[in-house]
């Protein structure tokens, strides 16, 4: 056989018989090539674990799972197995299934079509979750929406997954350009401060903006604070958001957030670490919201109410009239576990300035709030909940944005909109090179 093969072998081949120690090198060195080229290296392997695990961790073994036409899947996992209880301090928790008392002196408003400041009355139209057209929960679960290796993948590590960048704050003392370029963040806000506030609410304008590059976000929400504004701050955090980073598609969803020391290791989006404690079984967190605001349109808005409970010392959360949503617990916060300093509503987008100019990504329904009603985004029936459990209208409301000429706010009352204000902006125009 060897023979047949050296009379069919070609001639380079013939001679590397003949000197068979220098095939041997030869055949060893190409095997030693392939199997590197073909193995996985150490890193990609340990990633490809982490991210394994890390699903594990977060996608809970489901009772139900719903296919939305959105392309997400809604798990209904059993409410005590939630993230939540991945917490060493919550292993023996057990679950408040209502709030020890709601804050007097609520709006008497359903989520509906809004309406013009001095107007009549609208319709009332339901804003819910595309989720619902598909099935709903069983009572005893919670959905949750189900994390994929894709979501995690576009995250700069799986520790960062589900998190917010440090110094993404709007800090109102400060308009240091310095700032504004470090952080990437930029804001357009209603504030409060010089108080102890014990939750806040708002009805907010939904809209669908337009973002520039995957790697940045548009939101609209509030912001419970305490602590100063360096490592320690402590926030709490709810609104809707578009986030191509984050959910991997341009859809306009329900959120919430929280941290404990100005977003280094703690907290996160929605349920996506352990800490908040969800007991409703309707509304998903990080879910897309249906229907949205459209220009010179039809108008949709949301309530959102935070609240500490002034029994128990939770934090709730409520979305609308009709669904209280959960809590995070007192523990979780060092200054929230008193009250909050200030309060904060508005939009807030990256500027990651690609190209070196100003990011097109849009705040609110990218118009400047000179335009008003059916064109700019607005925040109405803002209120601060005090030391009674008292809803009350915010005194000495401030504004802040780090560039005006890229979005804007501008603040108002009436008998029917109470405290409200318009913000938003294009991002990148003329006057915002």
């Amino acid at each position: 056989m060897a023979t047949e093969c050296y009379r069919r072998c070609p001639c380079t081949m013939r001679r590397a018989l003949r000197r068979r120690p220098a095939l041997v090198v030869v055949v060893f060195l190409w095997v030693s090539v392939s199997l590197t080229c073909g193995a996985i290296s150490p890193t990609v392997y340990r990633q490809k674990l982490e991210v394994r695990k890390h699903l594990k961790r977060l996608n809970k073994p489901a009772a139900h799972s719903i296919q939305s036409p959105d392309g997400d899947i809604i798990d209904c996992v059993h409410i005590s197995h939630q993230p939540a209880f991945d917490h060493p301090f919550l292993k023996n928790h057990t679950i408040q299934i209502k709030p020890s008392f709601h804050p007097e002196g609520l709006f008497d408003e359903k989520n509906k079509l809004a309406k013009r400041p001095g107007e009549g009355t609208s319709n009332p139209v339901t804003v819910t979750q595309l989720w619902h057209s598909s099935g709903r929960c069983p009572e005893d679960t919670i959905p949750i929406r189900r994390t994929r290796k894709g979501d995690i993948l576009r995250a700069s590590s799986v520790k960062r997954y589900g998190k917010k960048k440090h110094r993404s704050i709007p800090q109102p003392r400060s308009a240091d350009p310095d700032l504004v370029n470090e952080s990437g963040h930029q804001h357009a806000i209603a504030y409060v401060e010089g108080d102890k506030y014990y939750g806040a609410k708002a009805t907010i304008n939904v809209w669908e903006p337009q973002i520039q590059q995957p790697n940045e976000f548009s939101l609209s929400q509030m912001w419970i604070l305490g602590g100063s504004f360096g490592e320690d701050l402590n926030s709490i955090e709810a609104g809707w958001q578009v986030s191509p980073d984050l959910y991997g598609d341009n859809n306009t969803r329900l959120f919430t957030y929280w941290t404990s020391d100005a977003y280094q290791a703690t907290g996160c989006y929605n349920l996506l670490c352990s800490g908040f404690i969800q007991i409703n079984n309707e509304i998903a967190m990080g879910a897309s919201i249906s229907p949205v605001s459209g220009y010179r349109n039809s108008q949709y808005d949301i309530s959102i109410l935070v609240w500490k409970d002034p029994k128990e010392g939770n934090w709730w959360l409520q979305f609308g009239n009709d669904y209280v949503l959960g809590y995070w617990p007192a523990f979780l916060f060092s200054y929230l576990a008193d009250s909050a300093t200030m309060i904060e509503w508005g939009g807030e987008v990256v500027n990651s300035e690609p190209d070196g100019e100003h990011t097109s990504t849009q705040m609110g329904s990218g118009r400047f709030p000179e335009e008003g009603f059916g064109k700019a985004s607005y925040f109405r029936n803002v209120q601060v909940v005090d030391g009674s459990n008292n809803l009350k209208v915010p005194k000495g409301i401030g504004t802040f944005t780090e560039q005006s000429n890229c979005y804007d706010v501008q603040t108002g009352s009436n008998g029917d909109w109470g405290h409200y204000f318009y913000y938003g902006g294009p991002g990148r125009n003329a006057n915002c090179p």
